[in-house]
């Protein structure tokens, strides 16, 4: 008997949406055979169709040769080659990540048609792996801002609600994976950039070790503190980046030699009762909103639950760590920008080129004793853990602030604005410690809050051991903007 023609169109319509997939999950799909990898770029496609105009994540779209490049994978899936790891699934990056022949803008204007003559190492790793490139992802200006403005490009803006920042500078990154546009993302983390925007779009975002990421031929902002790392849905999908991103690089001599750990078991393992979890009450605690505070003690219990011994932590003098780091990053900054300071100060946005100028203005003896002092704060930090595996902190003092309230050009608060919204991370970048953001839960209609879990050098495998298992009771990336 023939099925009735409305009860078949219901079921197609009621097909799953397969761009909700996670990374890892995608991959496997394609490399069984169950779904193409035409099917998904066209997936995401049609979420970049629906969701581009609300939230201006992409600069440059790149549909015909992911297309192509689409095809070519199924082909060769056909024939039985190996596809590597990421085969056939659809990223796209902040665009400060450098490919040879393609404009990279850098969200300037002065970069605005400048062509690389060669390719991210990151970029590279990916390839190489079988990920395909939708194109170009938007940023803060330089990536020298917090919340996601851009006053060439057009603001990024929050898929959880569109009057909210995405946070920044990574704020295109976020905004795509949020919306479910890519399946991930390569950000950059100098004092937060990462870690801020999964924290107001409700994603899981890593910043390695200093070193631990080539950053060859990726945009510079500060040599000592920048870190290269990616947004993704699922911690399983931050793993598996992280494990073929990771390690020694000839073309980036601080690059370093550390084994690379295997990050996707140790996100799966689940084994975290007898760990030991350090809290930070002082600074990390002194101006947590209620409600964001409240969702992270859930996030807390919820740990303990699974057997993680939680312990109180009296950290170093943090404020002392922030001031060196923002010593650090404005003199580096500045000196990088010194020459286009002096030839085109008018093509920067007034936001970016107020904190460059500031930082013409720290002198060398300050620069040298932030410097000096970085391994002694480190070594202390280290030491307050006490034997802890990692620590949990916040990330922000509260969920994403809107665009409106953020609007902080040419103003003369803009500094301090600036230095709340980073307060709680830009300290571990001075320290060199590996940090990610894990998702927590929702506050205020379903604004995200995330927590941060920092850790010992070279020890991302400990976070993704924890935050895996935190994920697997608490799967926040179940839940949609709309």
């Amino acid at each position: 008997m023939k099925k009735p023609a409305k009860k078949i169109a219901a079921r197609k319509a009621a097909a799953p949406d397969i761009a909700l997939l996670g990374l890892a999950e995608a991959a496997r799909a394609v490399a069984q055979g169950k779904v193409t990898s035409q099917a998904l770029t066209e997936a995401c496609l049609a979420r970049i169709a629906a969701w581009q105009p609300r939230v201006n994540a992409f600069l440059k779209l790149e549909a015909d040769a992911a297309l192509k490049a689409a095809k070519a994978v199924d082909r060769a899936r056909k024939r039985g080659a190996s596809l590597g790891r990421l085969g056939g699934v659809p990223l796209a990056h902040k665009d400060m990540y450098y490919r040879a022949g393609k404009e990279t803008s850098c969200g300037s204007a002065i970069r605005r048609h400048w062509k690389a003559t060669e390719t991210a190492t990151a970029l590279q790793r990916l390839d190489a792996e079988g990920a395909l490139d939708l194109g170009r992802l938007n940023m803060a200006e330089f990536a020298f801002g917090p919340t996601g403005h851009n006053y060439h490009y057009g603001h990024a803006r929050n898929p959880w609600n569109t009057d909210r920042i995405t946070g920044g500078s990574s704020s295109g990154s976020a905004a795509a994976v949020a919306a479910r546009m890519v399946f991930g993302a390569l950000g950059s983390d100098t004092g937060g950039s990462i870690r801020q925007p999964a924290h107001y779009c409700g994603l899981v975002g890593m910043k390695p070790t200093w070193g631990r990421v080539s950053r060859a031929a990726a945009m510079p902002l500060s040599y000592s503190l920048d870190t290269v790392g990616p947004l993704t849905r699922r911690v399983e999908d931050s793993a598996l980046l992280m494990e073929i991103l990771a390690g020694a690089d000839p073309r980036d001599p601080t690059a370093s030699t550390q084994p690379v750990g295997n990050y996707v078991a140790a996100a799966k393992s689940g084994a975290v009762r007898g760990l030991k979890l350090a809290v930070p009450r002082r600074y990390f605690w002194d101006k947590l909103n209620k409600p964001s505070a409240e969702c992270l003690e859930a996030a807390l219990k919820a740990l303990s639950k699974l057997g993680v011994k939680i312990v109180e932590m009296t950290p170093p003098d943090m404020e002392m760590v922030t001031a060196a780091s923002m010593v650090m990053i404005s003199a580096e900054a500045a000196a990088l920008h010194a020459s286009w300071l002096r030839t085109r100060p008018n093509l920067y946005g007034d936001q970016v080129r107020a904190r460059l100028e500031n930082g013409l203005a720290v002198s060398a003896l300050d620069y040298i004793d932030s410097q000096r002092w970085r391994s002694e704060a480190t070594a202390a930090f280290l030491k307050a853990m006490n034997g802890a595996d990692a620590v949990f902190a916040p990330v922000a003092d509260r969920p994403a602030p809107t665009v409106e309230e953020t609007d902080v050009a040419g103003r003369p608060e803009a500094g301090k604005t600036i230095a709340a919204l980073t307060r709680l991370t830009r300290p571990i970048n001075y320290l060199g410690l590996p940090a990610m953001t894990v998702p927590a839960g929702f506050v205020r209609g379903r604004l995200p809050i995330g927590f941060q879990l920092i850790g010992r050098p070279f020890d991302e495998a400990m976070l993704y051991r924890i935050a895996g298992a935190y994920e697997a009771v608490q799967p926040t990336y179940q839940t949609l903007p709309v």
